[in-house]
């Protein structure tokens, strides 16, 4: 087991150049008083996290200009024909909508991710091909996450720089089984 750590520690930074930090988010309320905070908006990460009625919020912070890059996906459950499709809007420090993205409406595709070996869903997305498209000024800015039912397990995507330094290579080793256990679970299947 201690053989299977260690190549994974040193060979992941290698493979991982086109993954997102995988996080876990449980955190009970995500209200546009009490988002979750997005630190560092320009490095890449997955945020997992599941809507049980309520729209989720998500604030980025920047003291200087940004590449700003957000997108949805979904897990691919096998035999599971039917999945939550999810929309986001990207709002400005006064809540007003800068752009909104209609994940109902839209085409989501197939994509299967070689790192996690996990196939997903993709939807919507602000940038291109999982990379950013636009810079932002400096400033706040929100996500929503919301669905007609605001109900169904979903992924957001933010920035588009992979960056695993030792601790969070430690940390997505502890959280990718309970990521994995949670989000495609055949009970999840609507």
């Amino acid at each position: 087991m201690k053989i299977k750590l260690l190549f994974f520690v040193f060979l992941f930074p290698i493979t991982s150049s086109f993954a997102h930090q995988p996080i876990l988010n449980t955190e009970v309320e995500m209200s546009s008083n009490k988002p979750y905070v997005i630190e560092n908006p320009e490095i890449s990460k997955a945020i997992y996290s599941t809507l049980t009625g309520t729209e989720h919020f998500y604030v980025v912070s920047s003291d200087k200009p940004f590449n700003f890059y957000a997108g949805l996906t979904v897990p691919k459950i096998d035999e599971c024909n039917n999945f939550p499709r999810f929309s986001f809007a990207v709002l400005d420090r006064d809540f007003h909508i800068i752009q909104e993205f209609d994940g109902q409406n839209f085409q989501w595709w197939e994509w299967y991710e070689p790192y996690g070996k996990k196939w997903y869903w993709v939807g919507p997305e602000y940038g291109e091909d999982f990379k950013s498209s636009n810079v932002f000024d400096e400033g706040t800015y929100y996500i929503k996450i919301f669905n007609k039912d605001n109900i169904g397990k979903y992924v957001l995507a933010v920035g588009d720089i992979e960056k695993f330094t030792p601790l969070v290579i430690a940390k997505t080793i502890i959280t990718l089984p309970s990521i994995n256990k949670k989000f495609w679970d055949k009970k999840n299947c609507n």
